[in-house]
């Protein structure tokens, strides 16, 4: 009997050898570095396709709006890990960036999987797919994801401008017009005012522009990158994590 050789697996995304470096077809050197931004290349890198307009200023936008989120646990932790590891700053982003989850800033994939189930859905359909949908997390005890904001209890200022900047775009609007049906839908059947929060309406406009949900959380932890390193660079120049330290041992007693 004759072996059959297993083929290779295999990637789209990059190859290289000495005299070259190829992203999805494209030299970089030739082709990419002074003609791309990176916004351009992080779509062509993702998705396989050049980018559209419409693309490049919803995802610059998306990551322009979640970049930066003050001393929340991802920030301090970088923080403190820096302090604790000088010597690791790549620890320190990776620190903050392993706290970013369901809680803070990490919504946004997981409600966009729901707003893809409910466009997916014919039009006539929708109301009662997002009242399925918000029924599934009752019956589960959990929060819909995307909606409430313990600091912006009224409204969260970013959503409007986020909405309008991808309106201004081109997009057609239906993740857009989903978010917007969840929303009142939560506020029917939980009776509360729940407010949409950033993480909603960055699933909602990248749904607009064909990003997949499977990718809404790497656009995200790119962005919080970013501003993690901000932060990094900051506490080498002004220090707060000693301070942080200190703090929390003034606040949580041992108990035997």
């Amino acid at each position: 009997m004759t072996d059959v050789k297993k083929a290779h697996a295999t990637t789209a995304i990059c190859g290289y050898d000495a005299d070259h470096i190829c992203i999805r077809g494209k030299d970089l050197v030739h082709d990419i570095m002074g003609h791309y931004s990176f916004t351009e290349l992080l779509i062509l890198q993702a998705l396989g396709r050049e980018s559209t307009e419409m693309q490049n200023r919803i995802v610059d936008s998306v990551m322009v709006a979640i970049m930066e989120h003050g001393l929340v646990p991802s920030a301090i932790a970088a923080r403190l890990t820096l302090h604790g590891a000088p010597e690791s700053f790549q620890g320190a982003v990776a620190a903050g960036l392993l706290g970013i989850g369901d809680r803070y800033a990490g919504t946004a994939s997981e409600c966009g999987e729901i707003l893809e189930r409910i466009v997916a859905t014919a039009k006539a359909s929708r109301k009662a797919k997002s009242v399925d949908e918000v029924e599934a997390y009752r019956q589960r005890g959990r929060p819909v994801p995307g909606f409430g904001h313990p600091i912006h209890e009224q409204a969260d200022p970013r959503v409007d401008r986020l909405l309008e900047i991808a309106t201004d775009a081109g997009a057609s609007g239906d993740y857009m017009d989903a978010m917007k049906l969840l929303e009142s839908t939560l506020r029917e059947v939980t009776g509360k005012p729940l407010v949409t929060n950033i993480s909603a309406a960055i699933a909602a406009v990248l749904g607009e522009a064909g990003v997949p949900s499977s990718l809404m959380r790497g656009i995200v932890l790119t962005a919080r990158c970013a501003g993690l390193a901000g932060h990094l660079l900051e506490e080498t120049e002004n220090p707060a994590a000693h301070d942080m330290w200190q703090a929390a041992q003034s606040v949580v007693d041992y108990q035997d």
